[in-house]
């Protein structure tokens, strides 16, 4: 397929999302409690390491629509080591999107609604999850969040503008 703007347009979109999926899911996660991992909020409800997993599974599926093969996705140790098991996935998919390859099975529609949806959502659930396990994430301006379309890695900025009055803050 001949290379054009529009594509070029659509394929920065793409990583630019990811990276707001980078940015988001780190946020939800930074300076959690170490037992945050395994917090069960309840019956048949994903953990938020179990959580992270997930979204690692279907960024894989996204990422073998271009590269081919999947990644057996076991359980690992702790959240730590499921973050960075997403981020490598997420960075292998960024990669891919940087390049003219074009994905098999589906459209890069569909892998927008479907597995980079998918993991949107489940960040978000990360978020609501801190706030049931009692340490809640500080608000913040996501329009003016520094978010680098280079950058889906552990590694993310700190809020630019966090939410001055906060009313669920944590009791000190």
């Amino acid at each position: 397929m001949p290379h054009n703007d529009a594509m070029d347009e659509s394929r920065h979109l793409l990583r630019h999302y990811l990276a707001v999926l980078a940015y988001r899911t780190q946020k939800a996660v930074r300076d959690a409690p170490t037992s945050f991992g395994s917090f069960e909020a309840g019956a048949q409800v994903r953990t938020p390491a179990a959580l992270v997993r997930h979204m690692a599974v279907v960024l894989d599926f996204a990422r073998s629509c271009y590269a081919g093969g999947r990644e057996t996705m076991e359980p690992l140790a702790d959240l730590a080591a499921e973050l960075t098991r997403f981020h490598r996935v997420l960075e292998d998919l960024s990669a891919h999107l940087a390049t003219d390859a074009q994905p098999s099975r589906l459209t890069e529609a569909q892998l927008l609604q479907g597995p980079f949806a998918d993991a949107m959502t489940h960040a978000g659930q990360l978020a609501l999850l801190r706030r049931l396990a009692g340490a809640p994430v500080r608000p913040e301006s996501f329009v003016e969040a520094a978010i680098d379309v280079t950058n889906v890695s552990e590694t993310q900025p700190l809020p630019v503008r966090p939410a001055a009055n906060w009313p669920e803050a944590p009791s000190a």
